[in-house]
């Protein structure tokens, strides 16, 4: 299985990530500032709403990393296993970015999540000194914060 170009595909992720973030805003009032937040927060104590869109990407990485995180934790995950999930991790997030349409306060909380997603997936897929562990661990930590935050009926975040 041949895995895209990592840099550039994040690259161009991340791009059309940001640009779907600005378009969100584009439609929205001003409230004085187009930044997005720098913290999740709950939607004035509520979890953020979701779309079916989402919940079937967010799923879905949940789903990979529920089946990974024993061999994980057993040391039995390999390099190729790192960059598989990876590739999932990266396949979801960019099938959510086409296709999950959110309001834009509900975007910008999702774009932090991604955001850590996609970074668990670089390292994940980094031939670096860094710990392909530890791009797994941010994985599963944005799938908790996900958890937190955003309405997913029955949500469970991956337990190794």
């Amino acid at each position: 299985m041949k895995l895209p170009a990592t840099p550039l595909f994040l690259a161009a992720l991340l791009t059309l990530s940001s640009s779907v973030q600005a378009q969100a805003h584009g439609h929205s009032h001003d409230h004085g500032s187009a930044e997005a937040p720098a913290l999740l927060h709950l939607n004035a104590g509520k979890k953020w709403q979701t779309d079916a869109p989402l919940r079937g990407a967010m799923g879905r990485i949940n789903g990979a990393m529920a089946h990974a995180l024993p061999r994980i934790h057993q040391e039995r995950f390999s390099d190729a296993d790192y960059a598989a999930l990876a590739a999932t991790v990266n396949k979801e997030v960019a099938y959510a970015v086409e296709h999950c349409k959110l309001g834009a306060e509900a975007d910008a909380m999702l774009h932090l999540v991604i955001a850590d997603l996609l970074a668990g997936a670089e390292v994940m897929q980094s031939q670096e000194g860094t710990s392909r562990h530890d791009g797994a661990v941010k994985v599963a930590k944005a799938l908790q914060a996900y958890g937190r935050y955003f309405a997913h009926p029955g949500w469970k975040p991956a337990r190794g």
